[in-house]
């Protein structure tokens, strides 16, 4: 009876798991139409559902952008994120390269409030400030 409970739930968890990064894209799909190089992409939004995660307004990051102040409307505004292949994007909880900082590796991030800043804080909108860089 254990077991056959122990390979249910194993089962399930590998369904879930397999749907986790559904929607959002692979780190070596980060390139618009013109086919440049992209460093990173923050979103606006997510979801309490995997599948739905990197969602709303985009912001795309180049290589070797040094933001030391977010662009206009998106101080505080990420939730979700996915940094590509050979990058990595370093950033920070207040204005001007202050306060808490964390580096990203290449991957995806769908929800930031599961990565935690500090005792109690996360970085679900909390990032003030960014550089983003790619070998």
């Amino acid at each position: 009876m254990a077991s056959a409970l122990l390979v249910t739930l194993v089962a399930a968890v590998a369904v879930l798991a397999a749907g986790v990064e559904a929607q959002c894209p692979k780190p070596a799909e980060l390139r618009p139409v013109n086919g440049t190089r992209v460093c990173a992409q923050l979103y606006a939004d997510n979801s309490p559902y995997y599948d739905q995660c990197c969602a709303g307004d985009v912001l795309l990051v180049p290589p070797d952008s040094d933001a030391p102040y977010m662009p206009r409307g998106w101080s505080a505004r990420a939730s979700s994120l996915v940094v590509g292949t050979r990058c990595e994007l370093t950033v920070w909880s207040r204005r001007g390269k202050k306060g808490d900082k964390h580096k990203f590796g290449a991957g995806a991030v769908p929800r930031l409030q599961e990565v935690r800043r500090g005792l109690f804080g996360d970085w679900n909108d909390a990032i003030r400030g960014y550089y983003c860089t790619c070998k």
